[in-house]
């Protein structure tokens, strides 16, 4: 296994190694299904004693990357979906790394635009908005459930529309320009009827996104407010120095 740890650095040895196979998990080099070699083995080939080397892999399987199963061993369960901090749809970057999405339009409706709403995008009061909820599939498991407002004089929308593309997608069809946005990203346990529509545990931990979108002529286009399973989906952020 193509693995190296320094032993003169301050990161722990066993999130070296968890973090290398993640990399491999996440790349399609172990992809899903690959079984790995046991615990003495793998400590083994990396010089490292057997108890770091549990401490890693148990690290990967409590986050959903691994399972051990009786009989198997220990086996690729799932590749976490990792999406840069852009103003893109969730749609755009599956497609894009070839993840099969797919959309279930959970409800769909129109009604004028709540006060707090209206404020918050810059839109006259009363204005009408579509408000839907959608369960976003990645390789046909569910991975994200998202409820929008968008408003009704940018585009003719029905729940077939949504189901067949993204929103962003059917927005730029409509000759809008994605500009800017702002976003808000957090984590909180799931209630019980997204742990039931999201395939978790109930208060399994979910990653939180809302958002406020823009386009290139200062026109508000949509507000969302999206939750992930924090097991299958993980934010990612560059950051430099001065």
């Amino acid at each position: 296994m193509p693995i190296r740890v320094d032993r003169s650095s301050p990161v722990p040895l066993y999130f070296q190694v968890a973090q290398h196979l993640e990399h491999m998990i996440e790349s399609g080099e172990l992809p899903m299904g690959t079984r790995l070699e046991n615990e003495t083995d793998l400590a083994d080939q990396l010089g490292l004693s057997r108890p770091t080397m549990r401490r890693a892999i148990e690290y990967l399987v409590g986050r959903g990357l691994l399972v051990r199963k009786r009989g198997i061993g220990t086996q690729v369960v799932h590749t976490k979906v990792t999406r840069e901090v852009e103003l893109t749809s969730l749609y755009d970057d599956l497609a894009k790394t070839r993840r099969a999405p797919s959309t279930r339009v959970v409800s769909f409706r129109t009604e004028a635009a709540p006060d707090a709403l209206a404020v918050e995008l810059g839109l006259p009061a009363g204005t009408q908005v579509y408000v839907f909820e959608r369960l976003r599939y990645a390789d046909a498991e569910p991975l994200a459930l998202m409820r929008n407002h968008v408003p009704v004089h940018l585009l003719r929308l029905s729940p077939a529309d949504l189901e067949a593309q993204g929103l962003y997608n059917l927005l730029r069809a409509n000759g809008v320009t994605m500009r800017i946005a702002k976003q808000a990203i957090g984590a909180r346990a799931a209630t019980a009827a997204e742990a039931r529509a999201l395939g978790e545990r109930r208060r399994a931990p979910l990653l939180t996104m809302e958002r406020s979108a823009y386009d290139d002529h200062g026109r508000a286009v949509e507000h969302g407010h999206h939750v992930y399973r924090a097991s299958r989906y993980s934010f990612d952020l560059t950051l430099t120095g001065w």
